[in-house]
């Protein structure tokens, strides 16, 4: 067998339905649209969401709320999760993607005091608890808050 020789099996193709092409395709003249109106035609259908008039439903119901366009999005780490880290090291956004703590961008890094540490640790994050800062220091590593 050669590659020009390939074919699909017996009834895995089907053709196309060819709409429209004279009376004896049992699908001409009309093309199964059926005798006038709007979906006879072409380009003939509402918008989604139009309710034939009728009020639409995202009109309908109330507006609640507002969107903060200044939210800052603040990642948290817990201490627990430095523990992957050798000693001495700096620990900065850098550093917690490259070990896969963290994916995407925030805008922010807090650490959270959830857990122990036992290595000795620079951690530079944009702020951290005090709980946090207490553990990291008896482990006998330094925090900065940039």
């Amino acid at each position: 067998m050669k590659l020009h020789e390939l074919k699909p099996a017996k009834g895995a193709t089907k053709d196309r339905k060819r709409k429209g092409r004279g009376v004896g395709s049992g699908n001409g003249k009309t093309a199964g649209r059926g005798n006038k109106g709007q979906l006879s035609r072409s380009g003939g259908s509402a918008r989604p969401g139009y309710e034939g008039g009728q009020m639409p439903l995202h009109r309908r119901l109330p507006k609640r709320g507002f969107t903060n366009i200044f939210k800052k999005e603040i990642a948290v780490v817990n201490v627990r999760d430095l523990e992957r880290f050798e000693a001495g090291t700096i620990v900065d956004q850098a550093a917690l993607v490259r070990s896969g703590l963290l994916k995407g961008s925030y805008d922010g890094i807090k650490l959270l005091g959830n857990g122990d540490i036992s290595v000795s640790l620079t951690v530079k994050f944009d702020a951290i608890s005090r709980t946090a800062k207490k553990k990291v220091e008896a482990a006998g590593g330094t925090v900065e808050v940039r």
